[in-house]
This record gives C-alpha cells, structure tokens and sequence, in this order.
C-alpha cells in the first residue's frame, strides 16, 4: 500500500521541465522512492511545461508523473496557464500533444468567461477543446446559459449544440424570464458575430420570436444585418410595424434601410446613411410613403447634414450644410418623428463657409482674428390650416469680421457684411418687400480689471444701407442710416466667508452700473429683415439694444443699476445659491421699444432673479419681471426640481405672461413598486422596480392639457419593459397620440419601439436605467 503524505505538510517535492523534449530531475525524498515502472508521485504543485512566456502549473492532492509522457493528477486539481484556469477532480495530461483531459466538476475559466461541467479536453497550445454539459458565462456580455456540449474553436470561438442563452440569473429558483434556445451556437468573439440556428427567443415562458437562423453581435459593436421589429400605434397612423436592416459598410460607414407598413397609410421605406472622415462627417435621412391612402398622394421628406473643416491657407476653413424638406404642408402633423426640427412648420436649408485666421500681428502692436464668412439660408414653410408669416431668405449673406487687441490694451471689433433678402411664399396680405441690405458695425473698448472690480468704456456704430424692390412704407425704395453708441459697464467684486446649513462657503458681491447712450434715429419705415424683441433677462438688461439683428437699434439715454450675490462652496467651487436684482432708469423719453410704443416712463421692468442649491435633493430657480407702472407681476417663470437619489426626479415649472399665457408643467421618474429583493438591496435578482414616468403642460389661460407624456418603465434586472403614450398638439383643436413599446432583454436586444430619447427631451432630469452602449441589437439573417 502506497504512502500518501498531507497536502499541508508536504513541500515542493519534484518539478519537472519538459520543454523541447528535454528534462531535468528534482532530488527525490527518500520516503518516497521511484518505483519499477518509472512513475514519479508527489503531492503539491509542479510546472508541466517550460515555455517561457507561458508556463503551466499544476497542483493536486496527488501528482503522479511518467517523464515525456503523461502526468496524472487526483483530487482538487488546478492547471493555470496565463489567462486559463482548469479545475477538476481528475486530470490527464498528455505532454507530447499538450492536451488535458479533466473529469468530475470540470470548471474551465479563460480570460473572464467561464464554463463548468462533467468533462473537458482542452489543447493548451491552440486553446481548443470541448466541455460536455456546461453551464456557461461569458463575462464580456454578463450573460450565459447551458448546452449538451460547447467546443472551443479557437481562442475567441466557441461552437455549442443544444444550447440556451440569457441574462436572467440562474439561480434553481425558477426558469429565467428569457431565454434564447437554438439547436446550434456559434460565437466568435474576435470578428463580433454570434450565429444561432433553430433559435427561439421566449419570455416568461411564452416564444415570441423564432428563425431559422439568428445572426446577432456578440459585443456592443455593429454588425450587419436585421434588427427587431419596431411596432407603435400612432393616432393618424394606425398601427405601424417597421423591421430595419442594418450595414455596417465601413468603420466610418453604415446605413440602415427601414421597410414598414402602417394600417392607414399603407407601406413606407426610410433610409439613413451615416458617415465619419478625419475632417468631415454627416448624415442623410430619406423617408418616403409612395402612396398615402389616408391622404391620397405621395408623401416623402429628405434631411441632409454635413460638417467639415480643414487647415488652409495657413487658417481654419469651417463649412456645413443643414436641409430638410417634406413633401407637403400636413407632413408635420403626421410624421413628426421623421423631421426633429425645432420649429416644425419651419424647414431650414442652412448652407455655410467660413474662413478663419486667428494670431494674426499688426506691427508687433497687437494680436487680430480674421474671419470670412458665406451663408445661403432658406425656409420651407409648412403653412398648413394656420397662417403663418414666413422669415426671410438669405441669397445670400457674404461678410468679413476683424476682432484683435491694439495699443494699452485697446480691443477693437468690425464687421461688414451684404445681405439679398428674398420672401417666398407669402400669404394674402404680407406687403414686406424683398431687398438688398448691407450693414457695417464697429466698436473699440478698453477693458480695466484689476481683480476688485471692472471698468469697460465702450464706442460702436451700427450703419446700414437698404435697397428694396418695392417701396417701403414711406415710398421710398432705398435709405442709409448711421447710429452710433456709448456705453460704459463697471462694477465692483466684494467677497467674504460664511456659513449656512452647515456648509462652509464664500459670499461673492457684484453690484454693476451699465451705461448706455443711443442717440434717436427714424427707423420705422426701414425694413425688418432679421431683427427681433431681445427677451427680457439677466443678460438683456445690461445690452446696449432692446433688439436682436441689425435692423433696429433702441434709442437709450439710461443707466442700469444691478447687484448679484453669489454663495459658493469653499471646498468646490460649486455655487449653493445665487440671486439678482436690476433695473433701468431712462433719463429721456425712449422712442423706439420693442412693444412699437414710446414711453415716458423713468423706470424699466424690474427683473429679480435667483437660483438655489444649498439642499443637495433640491434646485430652485426664479425669475421675475416687475412693472412699477401697473404695480404687478408682468413675466415670471419658477421651477423646482426633487432629485434625491438616481432614477428619482420631481420637476415642476410655472411660466406666466400677463395678457399672454399661463402654464403649468410636471415632469417626474419615480419608482411607483418594489419588489423585496430590490428593497433589500440584493443584486442578480430578476426582480426589480417599476417606475412611473411622464410630463404634462397645462395651459391655465385656454384650460387645457397642451402636450403630455405617460408612461411607465419596469427594470426587472435582466429585462426591462417601457410602455409611454405621448400626446402632441398640431393646433387648438388637434392634437396626435403616439404609444411606444418597448421590450429591453439586458445583453440580447431591444424589441419595439425606443422611447428613451421621448424621455430624456422631456423629462427633466431623467436617467436612463441602462447606459445606451448596453448591447442592444440582435439581427434575423434567413
């Protein structure tokens, strides 16, 4: 009977170096001598193979060994190689073929993925090998399954038979919530494709998809081929089911050909082309029905964006292109989603160049930025039931600025540019006449900013000359004008330590005076090609002008006097708590404003405005006009928003405009039930949370629901299902309703419709409950 010492007491007993064919022998302890057959045993760990870079250890309750033969290891045995893990009962190894051969509770891990069952051979030089019934997970998708047998192909491929694949846990508890089973697997990790073939998708125990062949990526990368279908129900649509195919062209290149068919409107195609190059990259997005029988007509859009740059020249050339076009007037009422402009009845075409030279020296005196510029801007004006004044055409705009530093820190600013304005489609009743407009602007200033406060005298001019094709409201067809302006803005920085709420913070006081002196200049006959009302805020009310563009310029003798305080955290930097006051005080009669009617007024609007941070879960931010003539509240916009922990936001914002409107919007993701297991905290459970998400506009003027979102998202830890409804109107009397649904499996696919961008434009605050760059995308190749 053979002696067997105790791994614990037993040192290194025998190493054993087989490389090239060659070996060396350990001293052997004389308890233990060699028998007649040539075997050695130990019990511990030995090295079965030399290679340098790639040594094997193997250790076991006992080794016994035929030298250039075989080895044998019995009981808690571990072979390790750089990247491999073997264990197992029982272990033959084979040196002249480097093969292993493991029986009872094989466990093969290699790098991260693991794979555990009854038997194993594995080639330690080409990695490849077999395991008959395995459990399986593959680390870089934290997903897995079982099957009757998986073979290892090569280092990054795997072939099983009569497998299932899924993300749920696996726990004996029950069957997963999904699970991909197919007749036949292949996965190969290197080239991102994972191949099925009898494949049958269910959940909760119910098949909802099947193919002959599935093809899907085996990682986050794209690969070719179809994506699930997307289903949604829209209200002027019908029922609609689109099944996208996706190409995956080039690195920098794909595209995805979208067939589907709506219950209205009969069968439609949307293609989109992407591309990216090291200076330019882009988009096209062709979208057509070729017969609409709700509408009786063909129905298609084109959208077209491109940026792109380049050093020449010795400067910077920057251009870009944005076109979108639809088919008809109706076309964003019924297809919305296809056209994300942000003005839906305004379809730009935005075309530009412009070259940029920055550093430039005049004279050793000073640094200068030069910038030519060229613009085609036009609209397609989508006039439906409700009139609309469409904007002007630029055709086009070609201008040249200069900023730069001159002598003792002097800063000088010109611009001149020549604009042809064109009206296209004008309704009954527009007498705006089209023309010709060029403007020149200019400015010097010089800045002072010694730490404590800052002083900025300023002179500018705005000229422009206009020539129109029709008579303007004066009669005349042409006029010029010169309008110059002097401004100083000054003010002072006090700061000081403080604390509140328990925080230790810095007080940061700014009290301002801007100065502005505008002589009055007769300007209403003048055309109004591009100019607007400023809005009324923090900003606008230390402007020079009331208006945007060039065609106006406010007459202003005034001083505006602000303060701002600021609390902001002494650790971080981050601002805790802000808040402003400002007001104008005129001292002439202001002939042009923004409403059309001079006042006589001393005093603007007073604007008080503020922000709030000081308890982490809550921001809070106001602004409010003011006006001490009707001794009321003209303009106020307040918001709050809730957020105490991830996935937990409450926002509220009331917004009101006397005579104008009145509004009131709620937007929310909160969890509405939890089950026990995520109460606790634990993870791997397919359960999990529901959460209820939405946003509602509430116009208190016309008593109604404007636009809403309802929906809700369960996250049941391997899968999550999203179902929203969103209601959009397209008039006073019209609105469109959309329902998405979506069925996410973690680590597989995303099936239906994907509401997630619905939800982050909406949802103040809201957080995906997975990254976007989750696997998401299984393709069905017949």
């Amino acid at each position: 009977m053979r002696a067997r010492r105790s791994p614990l007491t037993a040192a290194l007993a025998a190493a054993w170096l087989l490389a090239g064919g060659a070996g060396s022998h350990a001293a052997e302890p004389a308890a233990a001598p060699r028998a007649d057959t040539g075997a050695d045993r130990s019990s511990g760990s030995i090295t079965v193979a030399a290679d340098k870079e790639q040594p094997v250890y193997l250790s076991a309750r006992e080794v016994r060994s035929l030298l250039d033969q075989e080895t044998l290891a019995e009981g808690d045995v571990e072979l390790r190689q750089a990247g491999l893990l073997l264990t197992a009962d029982s272990l033959r190894y084979l040196q002249a073929t480097q093969l292993a051969i493991a029986k009872g509770k094989v466990k093969v891990q290699r790098d991260g993925d693991s794979f555990a069952g009854s038997e194993a051979q594995l080639r330690l030089d080409t990695r490849q090998g077999y395991v008959l019934d395995p459990v399986y997970h593959f680390a870089r998708t934290g997903a897995g399954g079982q099957a009757r047998r998986i073979d290892f192909v090569g280092a990054d491929q795997v072939h099983a038979v009569d497998a299932n694949y899924t993300s749920c846990p696996r726990d004996g508890s029950g069957d997963p919530a999904w699970v991909l089973s197919a007749d036949k697997l292949d996965l190969d990790f290197a080239r991102n494709e994972g191949h099925a073939e009898g494949a049958v998708l269910h959940f909760l125990g119910v098949p909802i998809l099947g193919a002959p062949a599935l093809s899907f990526p085996t990682g986050n990368e794209r690969k070719s081929g179809w994506l699930p279908p997307s289903i949604s129900l829209d209200s002027r649509a019908g029922l609609e089911v689109a099944v996208p195919y996706y190409l995956n062209i080039a690195p920098n290149l794909d595209a995805t050909l979208t067939p589907s068919l709506t219950t209205r409107r009969g069968p439609g195609v949307e293609g989109e082309f992407r591309y990216l190059y090291a200076n330019d990259s882009g988009r096209v997005d062709l979208q057509t029905v070729p017969w609409d029988s709700a509408a009786d007509r063909t129905r298609h859009s084109e959208q077209f964006e491109h940026e792109g740059s380049r050093e020449i020249l010795g400067g910077g050339l920057r251009y870009s292109a944005s076109v979108q076009h639809a088919s008809d007037d109706g076309y964003w009422k019924d297809f919305s989603h296809f056209l994300p402009s942000l003005t839906q009845r305004l379809l730009p075409t935005d075309l530009q160049v412009a070259q940029r030279w920055e550093g430039l020296r005049w004279g050793g005196v000073g640094e200068a930025g030069i910038a030519l510029y060229a613009r085609v801007q036009g609209w397609q004006v989508l006039q439906d039931t409700e009139t609309i004044l469409p904007p002007y055409q630029r055709l086009p705009q070609i201008g040249v600025r200069v900023r730069g530093d001159a002598w003792q820190g002097l800063q000088y600013s010109f611009e001149t540019e020549a604009n042809r304005f064109v009206l296209r489609d004008q309704p009954l009743g527009d007498a705006r006449p089209d023309g010709h407009r060029v403007h020149a602007l200019g400015s010097l200033s010089r800045p002072f900013d010694p730490g404590w406060g800052w002083l900025t005298p300023r002179l500018a001019f705005n000229a422009a000359s206009y020539s129109t094709d029709t008579a303007m409201s004066d009669g005349r067809r042409s006029a010029s004008r010169v309008i110059p302006t002097l401004s100083v803005d000054g003010g002072l920085r006090f700061e000081k330590d403080s604390s509140w709420f328990g925080r230790d913070l810095r007080q940061v006081l700014e009290p301002r005076l801007h100065y502005v002196n505008t002589p009055p200049r007769n300007q209403t006959a003048l055309p109004l090609f591009d100019t607007a009302a400023s809005d009324f805020n923090e900003i606008s009310i230390y402007a020079d002008n009331a208006f945007t563009g060039i065609d106006r310029i406010s007459d202003a003798h005034q001083l505006t006097l602000g303060a701002t305080t600021r609390f902001l955290e002494r650790s971080t930097g981050v601002e805790r708590l802000r808040f402003g006051v400002a007001q104008r005080y005129q001292f002439r009669e202001v002939e042009l404003t923004p409403d059309g009617v001079s006042t006589t007024s001393r005093f603007s609007d007073l604007l008080l405005f503020g922000s709030a941070t000081l308890v982490p879960s809550w921001r809070l931010d106001g602004t409010m006009q003011y006006s001490p003539d009707t001794d009321r509240v003209a303009r106020s916009i307040v918001s709050a928003r809730y957020q105490p922990a991830p996935f937990h936001t409450l926002a509220a914002t009331y917004r009101f405009a006397r005579q104008i409107s009145e509004q009131f919007e709620l937007g929310w993701q909160w969890p509405v039930y939890r089950s026990a297991s995520a109460q606790q905290g634990k993870q791997g459970q397919c359960e999990g949370t529901l959460y209820g998400v939405g946003r509602v506009n509430y116009s208190m003027k016309d008593s109604r629901v404007t636009d809403s979102l309802l929906g809700v998202e369960y996250d049941a830890g391997c899968w999550i299902g999203r179902v929203v409804a969103q209601r959009v109107s397209t008039g006073r009397t019209q609105a469109t309703t959309q329902l998405m649904l979506q069925l996410e499996l973690v680590g597989l696919s995303k099936l239906g419709t994907n509401p997630l961008k619905t939800l982050k434009d909406n949802i103040p605050g809201y957080q995906l409950l997975r990254d976007d760059d989750a696997p998401s995308s299984s393709t069905v190749n017949p």
